[in-house]
């Protein structure tokens, strides 16, 4: 029997997050993971995004519920958390001890990793700002793995591109958000095992 070519299979990534991956307030299909899927496949690419996002979730329910988020066989992650333990004022370094975690565990794992920043909103102050925004590009550092630097990159502040809670974005602002993030996302792909273009 022939054995099939490696690139056979899709790459099936996995997009673990907040309701900013889960798609707070959309339909399922306008969710970030599913219009960044459809983005890729007009691109191209083979690629399963499954979306592993859960509205409210901070760095530290990301942690605890990695490894049952994150199947064997999954290609690489998408990770975004950090935008609750903001919103809710905590610690920068709780967070960052968490990101530290998940992204140790991943390298563990064998299971590569494209690292969304999160950025504080000013009103939490300078030296919070500061300090939580760092957060990111060390990890991302320290680990090796690909950085985006901001998720909202172009759609916070904007109302037109967010739902009424000034927070999560419209479909409009999740197109957004695609559209910028895909160069990024692509160059991740081409680091991959067995990519599939």
């Amino acid at each position: 029997m022939l054995a099939l070519p490696a690139h056979a299979a899709p790459l099936r990534l996995v997009a673990l997050g907040d309701s900013l991956t889960a798609g707070y307030g959309l339909p399922a299909s306008q969710a970030f993971p599913a219009r960044l899927e459809a983005a890729l496949k007009a691109g191209g690419h083979d690629v399963v995004i499954e979306n592993a996002g859960v509205s409210g979730d901070t760095t530290s329910a990301g942690l605890a519920r990695l490894d049952w988020s994150v199947p064997d066989g999954t290609s690489g992650v998408i990770l975004e958390l950090g935008a609750n333990d903001m919103l809710r004022g905590l610690d920068p370094a709780i967070a960052e001890k968490s990101l530290d975690a998940i992204l140790a565990r991943l390298k563990q794992r064998g299971i590569p990793v494209l690292l969304i920043g999160m950025q504080a909103a000013p009103n939490l102050g300078a030296a919070y700002k500061q300090s939580f925004d760092a957060i990111y590009p060390r990890l991302a550092e320290k680990y090796g793995v690909k950085f985006y630097p901001f998720l909202l990159d172009g759609v916070a502040g904007h109302p037109n591109l967010n739902q009424p809670d000034g927070l999560h974005p419209t479909a409009a602002g999740v197109d957004v958000i695609v559209a910028r993030i895909l160069p990024a996302v692509e160059g991740f792909l081409a680091t991959l095992p067995g990519k599939a273009n």
